[in-house]
């Protein structure tokens, strides 16, 4: 009897115990039904930053909506792992999948809190779970959630080796302020790579793992080294470290330092002997402050970068593309760039006077935190806020802003200064009254100038004229308080640095350096019901006949309109497009005056034209873009080498690489308006760009009203094209020209820029002829004779023994020749539109 019981019993049970398991197994067949596929991490893309770079490598910038950088696991370094691994799962190399002891830890602390009236409390989870969890599942803490995960890790382990699974791992994991993975980590909490972390860094980021805002370096500091210790332990535990290696990391401070969480980031290079002593003298104690070329001064182009990225590749790929771009930016040219531009900017502004404080702020307490909340030109490293805290007969104390802490407060110290009365004498008397917050400059010691923002504006261009290839680029004064980008956005009038374009379509057509044009009033019928236009040159005077030489020397207005009447506009149109420097000029006369509005880049690139022989270039900042996997995606030079990739050296000669860019102009037209506008630098408009000590060819634009001033010049390899001017046009002042203002920028760039590179004349076209000739009346001339010159004429011309004057005719309507013995028909003088 009680035998057959106890098989009644058994047999009751076995039928329940299979019920169960069968039950068990449909419900988890069900679960697996809806359990997503682990083939797609084998094309996981997960969105990295696009890196920007200049030339020589340094970051420029970087864009992404998160922060990360994608590492092979080879890449990371061994240390690194032990950490991840201590913290997270000892055991990863050997389980395969599921840690069953971790899992009934985990199922004993889940009842508890059930029980307690909690919900699942989860834990017990490998790496691999993890990945799973992270990559295929929802964060949900449930049941069937956990069960899909143990099925998805056991299949991932099947079909992964354990380090994809880790590089997966290290590569995704959130570590907080914006760091995705493990290089995203190291930059932005300690700014370092991966290989360069210590023990106790790496113990710090994968502290991190069990919830950064827990962990917050600043907030939570004391919690924060409380957990990275235990990471610390877990590694010498693990026999990782040794106990003395472990004791030391542990004694260490946490040592976070955030990197600037800005696109435009500080990279430093050591730059002692690297430039010379003009470049060293101009700027090293900027450079020394800052322990390096800081090319946060390159945010301008960064962001025309930015722009021309996100037009190509669209927002996905900008920001989480992993796109690698190699920019034409030279930091060295782009600092010198940025310096010239402020100091010409500044200058002026200062001779306008002074505009007063930025505000008015109550110094009788601790005025260190309402001075810090003053908001500041963050790129404009050179300067620094100020409060006025005593003004007296020798000028006045200060106090300069106190630096924020790391835990978003302020440093406790207060440090003053002066600014003496030469040093803010240019604002004039009693300029400043207690409580005024203003910028400052350091000068020497503790003294400091006094400055203000200016409210003029301007941009500066500078280009390899063989290639287009962007060197440097400044938009603006401070890219902080506006982005718009004055070198590539600002549609403005070139005025008279337009004239070059308009002088080169004569030369290719039949004119030359002596051709002589009747400088004389003229009047001219308007379409539309304007009116009479009766264009007049700078001085408003009238100089007679004289050569295409003096008339872009001393840029006669007069002359230019003639001579683009005599050839017709839609000859001098077709040669602004064949440049560049529009893209549909109307035919008007006015327009060969440069009234036609175009921008800083498109002048520049025009000019490259005449200093590269001739050959149309298109200007780019970018030299070469790659994916996120090193193909080569966009490239800019273009030009065509068959024999460049040749699949062994058989002992053939080099390759031959061939220039297929358009030839917009003939050679020897290039040389000849080249020539003529050194004669602008010589004894022209722009006398003061002699000081770069270099051979320049440049030409001088001012617009009505002084509203725009320009100067756009060039060596043998370098054109640089400066603008000024307000943002709302208004009147600049008389008498400030571009001469005035554009050009001693220009010539401050150029005469650091060129200051090591020995001079080097223009190339002489072959067949050229060089032949000495008179350069008021442009006739042939004995060398050395006073007034003479060595002008350029293309084979089978010269120069004439009389001359007929464009623009004025004989009472039959002829061209008026005149014998150069006679009186000139309108007196001669001095003078011209700069």
């Amino acid at each position: 009897m009680f035998l057959r019981l106890v098989g009644y019993i058994f047999g009751i049970g076995t039928v329940l115990f299979l019920a169960l398991a069968g039950a068990l197994a449909w419900y988890i067949s069900d679960i697996s039904a809806d359990v997503p596929s682990y083939e797609v991490l084998n094309s996981y893309a997960p969105p990295i930053m696009t890196r920007v770079h200049a030339a020589d490598g340094q970051l420029v910038a970087e864009y992404a909506r998160e922060r990360r950088m994608y590492l092979p696991i080879q890449a990371i370094p061994e240390r690194l792992k032990a950490a991840f691994l201590s913290a997270e799962d000892k055991n990863f190399y050997s389980h395969s999948g599921l840690d069953y002891i971790g899992l009934i830890r985990a199922g004993i602390a889940n009842v508890e809190s059930f029980i307690a009236g909690g919900g699942v409390a989860g834990g017990g989870s490998t790496i691999t779970q993890q990945v799973a969890k992270n990559f295929l599942l929802t964060p949900d803490q449930t049941v069937e959630r956990k069960i899909q995960e143990a099925i998805l890790a056991l299949r991932i382990e099947t079909a992964f080796t354990k380090d994809q699974i880790l590089e997966l791992y290290m590569n995704d994991s959130n570590l907080g302020m914006g760091a995705y993975g493990v290089a995203a980590g190291a930059l932005i909490y300690f700014n370092k790579s991966v290989q360069e972390l210590t023990i106790a860094e790496c113990a710090y980021l994968a502290a991190l793992l069990k919830g950064p805002s827990n962990y917050h370096p600043f907030r939570f500091t004391d919690r924060a080294i409380e957990r990275r210790n235990w990471v610390i332990d877990r590694m010498v535990e693990n026999g990782y470290v040794t106990p003395d290696e472990g004791e030391a990391a542990k004694a260490e401070p946490l040592g976070v330092q955030p990197r600037v969480e800005r696109p435009m980031v500080f990279n430093a290079v050591d730059f002692d002997g690297a430039f010379g002593p003009v470049f060293e003298e101009a700027y090293g104690d900027t450079i020394a402050a800052l322990g390096g070329i800081p090319v946060r001064a390159a945010d301008y182009f960064a962001e025309e970068v930015r722009r021309e990225l996100l037009a190509r590749y669209g927002e996905d790929q900008l920001y989480g593309g992993g796109l690698s771009v190699r920019t034409s930016l030279d930091p060295n040219l782009q600092i010198m760039a940025r310096k010239a531009l402020m100091d010409g900017l500044v200058a002026y502004d200062e001779g306008a006077g002074w505009r007063g404080p930025l505000q008015n702020i109550d110094v009788t307490g601790d005025w260190g935190p309402v001075l810090g909340e003053v908001p500041m030109l963050s790129d404009v490293f050179e300067w620094q806020l100020a409060v006025v805290l005593d003004v007296d007969g020798n000028g006045a104390t200060i106090g300069l802003q106190p630096a924020r802490d790391p835990a978003g407060g302020f440093v406790a110290n207060r440090v003053t200064a002066r600014i003496p009365d030469d040093e803010m004498d240019w604002a004039g008397n009693n300029p400043l009254d207690v409580g005024d917050v203003v910028y400052v400059q350091h000068v020497t010691g503790d003294e400091f100038r006094l400055r203000q923002r200016p409210e003029i504006e301007g941009a500066l261009v500078a280009m390899n004229p063989q290639t287009g290839r962007v060197l440097a680029m400044v938009g603006g004064f401070s890219f902080s308080a506006s982005q718009f980008n004055r070198a590539t956005q600002a549609q403005r009038q070139p005025g008279s640095s337009f004239k070059p374009f308009v002088y080169a379509a004569a030369l290719d057509n039949g004119y030359t350096p002596s051709s002589v044009i009747m400088d004389a009033p003229i009047e001219i019928e308007q379409q539309g019901g304007l009116g009479i236009w009766r264009p007049e040159n700078y001085a408003q005077q009238f100089y007679g006949p004289s050569t295409l030489r003096i008339g872009i020397e001393q840029s006669r207005n007069v002359m230019t309109v003639r001579l683009a009447q005599d050839m017709g506009m839609p000859l001098v149109a077709e040669y602004a497009e064949r440049f560049g420097v529009y893209d549909n000029l109307a035919p008007l006369l006015a327009m060969s005056l440069g009234s036609g509005e175009t921008t800083v880049l498109r002048m520049v690139a025009g000019y490259a034209v005449f200093a590269n022989g001739g050959r149309s270039v298109t200007p780019t900042l970018i030299d070469r873009i790659q994916d996120r996997y090193g193909n080569t995606i966009f490239e800019h030079d273009e030009r065509i080498c068959p024999e460049c990739a040749p699949s062994a050296w058989t002992g053939q000669e080099e390759p031959t690489i061939v220039d297929n860019r358009a030839q917009v102009l003939d050679p020897m037209t290039a040389y000849q308006i080249t020539s003529m506008m050194e004669g602008v630098v010589q004894r022209g408009t722009a006398t003061s760009v002699r000081r770069v000590g270099h051979p320049i060819a440049g030409k001088t634009g001012t617009t009505n009203d002084y509203y725009d001033a320009w100067f756009i010049g060039y060596s043998t390899d370098l054109v640089v094209g400066v603008y000024m001017g307000f943002d709302t046009p208004r009147n600049l002042g008389f008498g400030n020209t571009g001469g005035v203002l554009s050009a001693p920028v220009f010539t401050e760039f150029m005469r650091v820029a060129l200051a090591d590179a020995p001079p080097v004349e223009f190339p002489v076209p072959a067949g050229m002829q060089l032949i000495p000739i008179n350069r008021a009346t442009g006739l042939m001339a004995s060398a050395g004779a006073d007034g003479t010159i060595l002008e350029a004429f293309k084979p089978g011309t010269s120069p004439p023994t009389n001359f007929s004057i464009i623009g004025f005719v004989d009472a039959a309507g002829q061209p008026l020749v005149v014998d150069p013995n006679a009186d000139r028909a309108v007196g001669l003088g001095q003078g011209g539109l700069y």
